[in-house]
């Protein structure tokens, strides 16, 4: 009895499986394959998720070119938040050089312990008291072995403004390589001091870390410096930004948007149109209006002129939150970002598909069933990490105006779907028969 059981689940999974066909689903792709199999990756790209109905992606098959979905699974490019982690205290020394030498990169001597934490930083040639130049800032990160992802600087009150400077990395104090821009401010608004110390970092490992101020001139002085950190396993940390979001004024200065979907936000951009824009902004989100607003993140969103430069910061870093609905609510006292609501991009973590190619193609890429359950029966899939990942073969989704010209030509009869459901009826009887058969023989 229990094996006509086991028998009637396994027909009936066959049977789901067997009736799902790419005209099932609101979207339909061509994919093209690149280098060896069976198993290839995907990136899925971010129109494509907007395509699901399903927020796990649980509604999104490969198809052969007999309409047989093909085992599959998805990878995580980023590790989940467990929460925000500690910020960790580091070390930092002032780096010194003179008006004369511009804007050279002072050349230190440094005493180290075994260890490789800085004892102590001089300037390798003497300068005269009253001649010396703050240029920047050396962090000591040797002790922190995992990847840093945010820097959080303090410095002295009475550096006011917006502070811009370069970051580069190090391990050996030789040789840097260069991280990218920083930019910090402070500002005093009606008797309210509003201030932006975050500044985001690649998420590598480094033993040192460089500031080097663009106008040394008003350098401040760092009265300490945090970073925070990623696991030491976690792999690098991809984004995939949306299309620009039209969003509407719910009243002078705050804007709202509508997301097409459920999405697990990262990070969030605001287009700032207008210069000379300056506005502390507060970011909300929830899912639907059945909720109430929830603070998300909040941040000094700016637009400026400084010495013929523009410095921008228009970026709100997120944890991850699953929202539809998003609302901004700014501070007007720095000029605001106009009456008009500006639009908004999301970035949401990159989604890679690894799946088994059985047959020969073409395939495609189906996604936007609500009704469907589960994914298609599949193998084990084999443990890989990031070294073996680089080495699969590669599928990438075809051009909308190519897709056409992809696409198999309209189907006839299907006499392998028409066959299989003849075997899986067959089956079914069978295992009917068996059942009634061993419940007959079981009677005294």
């Amino acid at each position: 009895m229990k094996i006509a059981v086991l028998g009637a689940a396994l027909c009936a999974a066959m049977t789901v499986n067997a009736l799902e066909k790419p005209a099932d689903f609101a979207s339909q792709t061509p994919l093209t394959l690149t280098g060896k199999g069976p198993w290839y990756r995907l990136d899925l790209p971010f129109a494509l998720q907007l395509n699901a109905r399903q927020s796990n992606l649980n509604d999104l098959r490969i198809f052969d070119a007999d309409g047989q979905s093909q085992p599959y699974t998805f990878l995580r490019l980023q590790e989940p938040h467990d929460g925000d982690s500690a910020p960790m205290a580091v070390n930092g020394f002032p780096l010194y050089t003179t008006a004369e030498a511009g804007d050279t990169v002072p050349i230190i001597r440094s005493e180290r312990s075994s260890d490789g934490a800085i004892i102590d930083i001089q300037p390798q040639s003497d300068i005269e008291a009253g001649e010396e130049i703050l240029r920047g800032w050396l962090l000591d990160t040797s002790a922190i072995k995992a990847p840093l992802e945010q820097l959080l600087i303090d410095w002295s009150a009475e550096r006011e403004g917006f502070q811009h400077f370069s970051i580069e990395a190090s391990d050996d104090l030789q040789h840097w390589q260069p991280w990218g821009e920083g930019q910090v401010a402070r500002l005093t608004l009606s008797d309210e001091v509003v201030e932006q110390r975050e500044i985001g970092l690649p998420g590598q490992n480094a033993r040192y870390l460089r500031l080097l101020w663009r106008s040394p001139q008003n350098a401040p002085t760092l009265v300490s410096a945090h970073v925070l950190t990623a696991g030491p396993d976690s792999l690098p940390a991809t984004l995939t930004w949306s299309p620009p979001i039209k969003g509407v004024v719910e009243k002078p200065n705050e804007y709202s948007w509508q997301l097409p979907t459920p999405l697990s936000v990262e990070r969030v951009k605001i287009d700032i149109a207008q210069a000379n824009s300056l506005a502390p902004g507060t970011l909300y989100g929830r899912l639907d209006a059945g909720q109430e607003w929830q603070v998300i993140s909040s941040s000094l969103l700016y637009r400026l002129t400084q010495n013929h430069d523009e410095i921008v910061q228009d970026q709100l870093q997120l944890a991850g939150h699953n929202v539809q609905q998003l609302k901004l609510v700014v501070d007007d006292r720095g000029g605001g970002l106009g009456a008009e609501a500006p639009l908004l991009s999301v970035a949401v973590p990159a989604v890679q598909v690894v799946f088994q190619a059985h047959d020969n193609g073409p395939f495609t890429l189906a996604i936007g069933n609500a009704d469907v359950e589960g994914v298609p029966l599949a193998r084990v899939m084999p443990r890989l990490d990031p070294q073996k990942l680089v080495m699969l073969g590669t599928a990438q989704p075809v051009a909308a105006d190519k897709a056409a010209s992809a696409l198999p030509a309209s189907e006839g009869i299907d006499f392998k779907r028409l066959g299989l459901w003849a075997v899986l009826v067959l089956g079914a009887l069978s295992l009917g028969g068996i059942a009634i058969s061993t419940l007959r023989s079981s009677k005294p």
